[in-house]
């Protein structure tokens, strides 16, 4: 209805996830190189608006009496779990998936540099150094692929305006489900964590945290919402590994 093909499509509703770098992967993968620059700039921009954009979604759909809930202590986790983690749900993952292997591995990978304990070097140099250089190297070149031929038009605002709804719609469905689990635990679990399944890490769970302190300022939500925020990044990853299996590129 909007113009655009079912590849296109693909890559912009990823923005949902409000996660940049898995936007410009799906984006290039499907062969939208003409939407790229739109495509991260909507998505960079939603990833930057999160504590705008979801309080409203948020207080919209949940109670007073629910943003006043107050979860329970997280158990201790060991370094052995902590160490299984990225290699378990690379390897379930990739197997179920095999299309999201560089997206998952290499945020495992990130992971295990972490957890591990053994390579101090390179877990500081990824999180510091390589990831600026990145982050250059990646704003650069999608910057020089953004001509105002290709970026000032129609279907830049329709793109925006795509990413803002599945961005809105994923707030809305993390807190739904919260409202749902809430009930099924009979109140043991606060509905806004569910705002925090989508990409945006750490600050979609910081929201949840500020939300839920406005309603009672001794409610402490951040680690629990974080759980649900490394659930959205894994879940973006492995719905653009779906919608390259979709469309048969590996």
């Amino acid at each position: 209805m909007l113009g655009f093909n079912d590849k296109a499509a693909a890559a912009i509703s990823i923005i949902g996830g409000a996660d940049g770098p898995t936007s410009i992967f799906l984006a290039t993968k499907l062969g939208q190189t003409a939407l790229l620059g739109p495509i991260a700039v909507a998505a960079y921009s939603y990833m930057a608006l999160v504590p705008i954009i979801q309080p409203p979604i948020m207080k919209a759909l949940t109670t007073e009496e629910e943003r006043r809930i107050k979860m329970g202590l997280l158990r201790p986790v060991s370094q052995l779990e902590k160490i299984l983690f990225p290699i378990i749900v690379t390897i379930v993952v990739c197997m179920i998936l095999p299309t999201t292997a560089p997206l998952v591995g290499m945020l495992m990978l990130g992971n295990l540099f972490k957890e591990s304990g053994v390579v101090r070097q390179l877990a500081d140099t990824a999180s510091n150094a390589l990831m600026y250089i990145v982050v250059i190297l990646l704003g650069t070149s999608v910057g020089a692929c953004t001509s105002a031929e290709a970026f000032l038009n129609l279907n830049t605002i329709k793109i925006v305006v795509l990413g803002l709804v599945a961005f809105a719609f994923g707030t809305a469905a993390g807190v739904l489900l919260g409202k749902l689990m809430c009930k099924l635990t009979h109140g043991k679990i606060n509905p806004l964590i569910g705002s925090a399944g989508v990409s945006a890490v750490p600050m979609a769970a910081r929201v949840s945290q500020k939300v839920g302190a406005e309603a009672d300022p001794t409610n402490f939500l951040l680690m629990h919402a974080m759980g649900p925020n490394v659930a959205g990044v894994i879940g973006t990853a492995v719905a653009a590994g779906t919608f390259m299996a979709v469309f048969g590129v590996f």
